[in-house]
């Protein structure tokens, strides 16, 4: 018997794939456990329009990541830090604080986990961040830090 996987089953295949399995196996594990369906015409049809839904959804949040990263790259963050004697910061900059100032400076929101530092900002200047807004996607926003007035 044909069979439309609805989850990930171990040893068959993975959400969406038509495995053929047993009668036996189908009508009393994959089946009643609401594994998967049978592959007759009208499912195979309705797998065909959700795959086809699922990569119009895919390529609309590509181009949706591509073109936040375009505008990032026009963006700049401003951040400030308490200095020492001699010029040198007290403490760094972190995620946080550019997902923070780029909300309130920029108005568009970042998740904080998704901002790529290879190593903390702890000097004066300006910085260029990677954000990762996609899986094959980057964008790069401009980070400067200044010195805190007073």
């Amino acid at each position: 018997m044909k069979v439309i996987l609805l989850e990930d089953v171990k040893s068959l295949g993975k959400k969406g794939d038509v495995v053929d399995v047993n009668d036996g196996y189908a009508r009393n594990f994959v089946l009643p456990k609401k594994l998967g369906i049978e592959a007759n015409n009208k499912n195979m049809n309705d797998l065909k329009l959700k795959k086809a839904n699922d990569e119009k959804l895919a390529q609309e949040q590509l181009q949706a990541a591509q073109d936040f990263a375009k505008a990032m790259e026009e963006d700049e963050v401003v951040l400030s830090m308490k200095a020492g004697e001699g010029g040198k910061t007290f403490g760094s900059i972190s995620t946080k604080e550019i997902a923070q100032g780029y909300k309130e400076q920029c108005g568009k929101e970042i998740d904080k986990k998704k901002i790529i530092l290879p190593e903390a900002i702890k000097s004066f200047g300006v910085f260029e961040v990677g954000v990762k807004l996609h899986p094959s996607v980057t964008g790069k926003l401009k980070v400067k830090v200044t010195q805190m007035k007073g």
